[in-house]
């Protein structure tokens, strides 16, 4: 067994190398063929033949589009409500993606291939932006081999967000948290700069356009921050993949339509989109306030005020991706997944309480332990008392009474429930399941 895993590993290790350079080779095999390309019409243009002043004259043909680009964008030229113009102004526009994730990837992807002059990507995703290059940009060079791109390798703050931000012409807002919503528009509102930002959740979505045309800003219509308990993440929440695949599409098309200046952008509406009933909606939205603190009459936001804004304790969210983690009980109240582990290996007494959600219990759980989600823990009392009484425990105390949940939050909420519900032993499992499948075994699966 232990040769066989030595040998996986080395396999692993090699495909890894082997994908590495296969993504370091397609990335220099479109830089060499881009640049064929511009040597060959150089030399066409400065050729002795007869044909040389024909396309030395006609290389533009008055509009800026050169021969391929013509080629290659051939049906948005086609279209009379696009045409001519509509590419010849993506050319000479510049559109910054925020967030590289399940909105931001498919709207990088459709402006990769529109005809676009340059390309900016942030992402605030450590680990994502470790693996940007080739998981996102390599892409977007084979789409488009001419296309400018440029990575910003940092997490966009308040620091660095003016001057990132003020080199594009419009923004896409594609992160997942409030924080950077109002960063990004904030930010937007001081450049002067067109906002498109979408979000998706479960199986629903929505998209709108902010600071355009008269339009309001984020802050307009939120001007304080909702609750952290109604502010949910993909990662927590869940979500079908395909939804954050359209409204991103959809994202590229309003930054597409504002870049080119044709069409009707969702500026003063928003777009809501329901995948289970395969229903879009768009509904006019609030106008611009003048009590805005951002955009209206008295705005006290200026450059100096935005730098020193501190978003994290404004929305009481943090900026970070990374999975909350909570601390409301003592150490004593606590025991590590080993201990619990250890409890159970060596025969004692022990009832497990999994307060998740019963559609989360069904996903993977732990031996003999109980489905009680949080939001039912106190109608459960006679339920717990009962296990607690068959397993010879003491039901005054509850000593020997765990719970655990996804990430060790919900089990800390569901243990200050139990003590005041006279379970005054009841301790919770520290990092919950994401932590048995780290510490404990290896081979549970984590979600």
């Amino acid at each position: 067994m232990e040769s066989n895993g030595t040998d996986s590993s080395a396999i692993l290790r090699e495909i890894e190398t082997l994908k590495s350079s296969k993504s370091e080779i397609d990335r220099r095999i479109s830089e060499l063929e881009a640049q064929l390309r511009q040597i060959r019409q150089n030399d066409a243009a400065s050729s002795d033949g007869s044909c040389a002043p024909i396309l030395k004259r006609s290389s533009s043909f008055g509009h800026g589009l050169p021969p391929d680009m013509i080629y290659r964008f051939s049906r948005h030229l086609l279209l009379p409500s696009f045409g001519v113009e509509g590419q010849a102004n993506l050319l000479k526009s510049s559109i910054l993606v925020v967030g590289a994730g399940g909105l931001g990837s498919p709207a990088l992807l459709y402006l990769a291939a529109c005809g676009l002059g340059r390309l900016g990507i942030v992402d605030h995703d450590v680990v994502e932006l470790n693996n940007l290059h080739r998981q996102i940009c390599r892409l977007l060079l084979l789409i488009n081999s001419t296309l400018q791109i440029v990575e910003h390798k940092e997490a966009l703050r308040t620091s660095n967000a003016l001057e990132i931000m003020s080199k594009y012409d419009v923004v896409i807002d594609a992160t997942d948290n409030v924080p950077s919503r109002y960063m990004i528009s904030d930010c937007c509102v001081v450049l002067g700069k067109p906002l498109v930002s979408g979000a998706a959740l479960g199986l629903e979505g929505q998209l709108t356009v902010y600071n355009y045309n008269g339009g309001p800003c984020y802050r307009c219509l939120f001007p304080t921050p909702p609750p952290t308990s109604a502010c949910q993440r993909c990662s927590d929440s869940g979500v079908l993949g395909v939804v954050p695949g359209i409204i991103g599409c959809l994202q590229a098309l309003e930054a597409i339509k504002v870049a080119s200046l044709v069409g009707e952008s969702l500026s003063g509406r928003m777009l809501l989109f329901d995948a289970l009933s395969a229903r879009f909606r768009v509904v006019k939205i609030r106008g611009r306030s003048l009590q805005c603190e951002a955009c209206g009459e008295n705005a006290k936001l200026t450059r100096q005020h935005f730098q020193g804004f501190d978003y994290e304790t404004f929305t009481q969210s943090p900026l970070s991706t990374a999975p909350l983690k909570l601390n409301l009980l003592p150490k004593e109240c606590r025991i590590s997944g080993q201990e619990y582990n250890e409890k159970i290996i060596n025969g004692e007494a022990c009832v497990l309480l999994d307060v998740r959600p019963s559609h989360h219990f069904k996903i993977v759980s732990l031996p003999k332990a109980m489905s009680i989600p949080l939001s039912s823990l106190e109608n459960r009392f006679l339920e717990i008392s009962m296990a607690l009484k068959k397993e010879g425990i003491d039901t005054g105390s509850g000593d020997g009474l765990y719970v655990i949940c996804r990430r060790g939050n919900d089990s800390q909420r569901a243990v200050q429930l139990l003590h005041k519900m006279g379970f005054s032993s009841a301790k919770d499992i520290t990092g919950g399941l994401e932590s048995w499948a780290q510490d404990v075994d290896p081979n549970f699966p984590s979600y």
